[in-house]
C-alpha cells in the first residue's frame, strides 16, 4: 500500500522581470544564493523552503497560463522575526534595496507588530513579529502546540 504524502511547501517560485536584479534585491535582504543557480533561475535556501526567482514570461509558459496580470494576486509572503526592532530593520533594508513600503510597521489587531512591502516585481511581503508563533534557534517559525480542545 503506497504511503500518502502530507502536504508541505517546498519551493516558492516568483516570476520576475529581471532575474539578476531580483536576486540582488533578495541578497540585500540577507538571502544567500544556492546551487544550482544560473542566469535563468536563482535559488535561495530559506530554512527548509526554497525561494526561486525565474523569468515571469518563462514561468507563465511553463505553467500554461498568460503572463500578463496586475493588481493584488491574493497571496502574501510572510517573514516572521523575533522582535519589533527586527521588523523595523527589515523594512528599512527592503526599502533601501528598492522595495516599496505599502504599510509601515505598526501594532496590529491580532496582537503582533507588522508592516508590508512589495519587491521589485510587485510581490507582496508581510514582515511581522508574532508573539504567538515561536522562532527556534535556527530562525524557523513554529506553530505553537495545540492545547486541549483545539483541533
Amino acid at each position: 500500500m503506497p504511503i500518502r504524502p502530507s502536504l508541505r511547501l517546498s519551493i516558492v517560485t516568483l516570476g520576475v522581470a529581471d532575474v539578476g536584479r531580483a536576486a540582488a534585491f533578495y541578497e540585500a535582504l540577507g538571502a544567500v544564493r544556492g546551487a544550482p543557480s544560473s542566469a535563468d533561475v536563482v535559488f535561495f535556501d530559506m530554512n527548509g523552503v526554497i525561494l526561486a526567482l525565474y523569468g515571469r514570461e518563462a514561468l507563465a509558459e511553463d505553467a500554461g497560463t498568460p503572463a500578463e496580470g496586475h493588481g493584488f494576486a491574493g497571496v502574501t509572503l510572510a517573514w516572521n522575526l523575533p522582535d519589533r526592532a527586527s521588523v523595523d530593520a527589515a523594512l528599512t533594508t527592503a526599502e533601501a534595496a528598492g522595495g516599496r513600503i505599502t504599510v509601515a510597521a505598526r501594532e496590529v489587531f491580532w496582537g503582533g507588530y507588522s508592516g508590508h512591502f512589495v519587491d521589485l516585481d510587485g510581490h507582496l511581503w508581510e514582515v511581522a513579529h508574532n508573539p504567538f508563533f515561536p522562532i527556534d534557534a535556527e530562525g524557523v517559525t513554529r506553530l505553537p502546540e495545540a492545547s486541549d480542545g483545539e483541533a
